[in-house]
């Protein structure tokens, strides 16, 4: 390993969060940005519903604030919800006049400029405010046009291929990061490749962590393989805490058909008037919740749930089938509508227009993470975070739906803001150590059983439907794993699988230990032996520590 470059500003992750911060720090310093494959490749990237936003005054802004509030079932930190819907107008027209193309009304001959946006609803919103990009790639659009931007800025910096395998401590301060090329990570996960291994050291004032979130970490998800929750686990490795990691976000309609990922279907859809239907052709949401199919997301994940497990006794792997139905909407052209979902499943011969969509939930967005103020400051000093990969309390028990790309811009941009007002001074690093050995073929090959593992009996034991007999068993299936992976690690072997299947464990830890200890039912944290929700004990966030107990606050 090597002495690297210095930087002002080190940022790990390139989806939304981590490139607005991106283009606020670099009008004061020299940024690298390090993403662990290439720049398109985030949870931003695959967002397809739209983005939350009120352009309608305060009034539109007053709605959006009570409608997050309420759909993070009693534990939404209420500034840091306001900062999200007072700021998002300015960081959404910023985004705008730097290229980003929403979808607009068509507009009649003679009139000037061009149509009004589009707007949707989606599940728990009073209203439509729902901006959103081709349909149903919206992430894909700011992606490009936040990319597109911060390329053309001579202080930013990208290097692609790289993970951040190390933050680098002094005196309780991150005073930089060790990064490993993607040279090093090929070599060492096929046991051949390039002899060049590139691992470097760099130094930063300050290191913002905008990694995403974890997805990965359950069998079933949304989630790009990338997301395997690398910036919590070493966040909490230096001593940053942790928080509300109890509550994930289980997106109520991923397609699910055999032989076919569970590829996200918009809940976009069912604000267009789709139904969804159990195997008996009934709609059913009507027994769970007035708001039927646009209810919040964690009643439509765990009804879904219900009718698939129904006279089958298996909450995890719902055998029933469950079917999403826009069959009856005729007043949108829906491949034109949803280009980008119609695509995808003409290549399993379905179309929205004519078939029944077999949908289930599947992991989708962490609502807790790295414990950070409303300026992404965490509990280590130096270090930062912001989007998917933090926890500020915005989002409470349940995320309202498409708050998440505006969180990443109005929480990237103020992140980068503390991170110039604290002006920490950039100071030397010591000399790295020795470079990972490579893993021999069959750890490399471990490596993969210990991750589909994990993943396998998260799914099981700490899924849409929990009790303390089975996240104690979960955490004993983790513990083995983390074991496993510390046994092949034993002698400074590495490789990027390995060091994500050390992240995808700490992440289960924290979900799991988290989860025992809430005994109640919130938002897209369920006991079924804890069934009810309890404010007198449990209306505070729940903090996991150093030691891995877990402590409830108010913020």
């Amino acid at each position: 390993m090597t002495k690297g470059p210095q930087v002002d500003f080190l940022v790990m992750g390139a989806g939304v969060a981590g490139l607005r911060a991106a283009i606020e720090l670099a009008r004061h310093g020299d940024v690298l940005v390090v993403t662990k494959e290439s720049l398109g490749e985030s949870n931003t990237h695959y967002a397809q519903g739209g983005i939350a936003v009120a352009m309608e005054g305060d009034e539109d802004i007053a709605l959006h604030l009570e409608d997050t509030v309420k759909a993070g079932d009693g534990l939404v930190d209420r500034a840091a919800a306001e900062a999200l819907v007072s700021e998002g107008p300015l960081r959404v027209a910023e985004l705008i006049e730097w290229g980003a193309d929403f979808d607009r009304e068509a507009w009649s001959a003679g009139e000037k400029g061009v149509g009004r946006f589009l707007r949707t609803r989606e599940g728990a919103h009073s209203l439509a405010r729902i901006l959103h990009a081709s349909g149903d790639a919206t992430g894909a659009e700011i992606s490009r046009a936040l990319a597109t931007f911060a390329r053309v800025h001579k202080r930013i910096r990208f290097s692609e291929w790289t993970r951040v395998s190390g933050l680098v401590v002094a005196d309780g301060r991150v005073i930089g990061a060790d990064l490993a090329s993607a040279e090093a990570s090929r070599s060492v996960s096929g046991g051949q490749g390039p002899s060049h291994r590139s691992h470097v050291r760099v130094a930063a004032r300050s290191v913002l962590v905008a990694s995403g979130g974890a997805g990965q970490v359950y069998s079933d998800t949304t989630n790009p393989a990338v997301a395997t929750g690398d910036g919590i686990a070493l966040a909490a490795g230096c001593g940053g805490e942790l928080a509300d990691m109890e509550f994930y976000q289980f997106h109520p309609t991923a397609l699910a058909l055999e032989g076919a990922p569970r590829f996200l279907i918009s809940e976009a859809l069912r604000g267009e008037g789709a139904w969804l239907r159990n195997d008996r052709g009934e709609r059913f949401m009507e027994r769970y919740h007035p708001l039927l199919e646009l209810a919040p997301r964690d009643v439509v994940a765990r009804a879904i749930a219900r009718e698939g497990m129904a006279e089958a006794g298996d909450a995890q792997t719902a055998p029933r089938p469950v079917y999403l139905d826009m069959r009856h909407v005729r007043n949108l052209d829906l491949p034109a509508r949803f280009p980008g979902i119609s695509a995808f499943l003409a290549g399993y011969g379905l179309d929205l227009r004519r078939d029944l969509i077999p949908v289930r939930p599947a992991a989708h967005y962490l609502m807790g993470g790295i414990r950070t103020d409303l300026g992404g400051r965490t509990s280590v000093k130096g270090l930062y975070a912001a989007g998917e990969v933090a926890c500020t309390g915005l989002h409470g028990a349940n995320r309202l739906a498409s708050n998440s790309l505006l969180e990443g811009l109005v929480f990237g941009t103020r992140a980068a803001r503390s991170m110039l007002s604290d002006s920490l001074p950039r100071v030397g690093v010591e000399p790295p150590g020795p470079a990972p050995q490579v893993l021999a073929a069959r750890d490399t090959r471990r490596v993969e059983e210990i991750i589909a593992a994990l993943r396998a009996s998260m799914w099981t034991h700490a899924g849409l439907l929990r009790e303390e007999a089975s996240l104690r068993q979960g955490l004993a299936e983790q513990k083995a794993c983390e074991s496993a992976s510390a046994e092949i690690a034993s002698g400074g072997r590495n490789n990027r699988r390995l060091s994500e299947a050390q992240s995808l464990s700490v992440v289960a830890r924290a979900i799991l230990v988290s989860a025992l200890a809430r005994t109640e039912s919130r938002g897209a944290h369920f006991r079924s032996d804890f069934p009810r929700r309890d404010d007198a004990n449990f209306a505070k966030h729940s903090v996991v520590g150093c030691e891995e107990s877990v402590r409830f606050e108010s913020w």
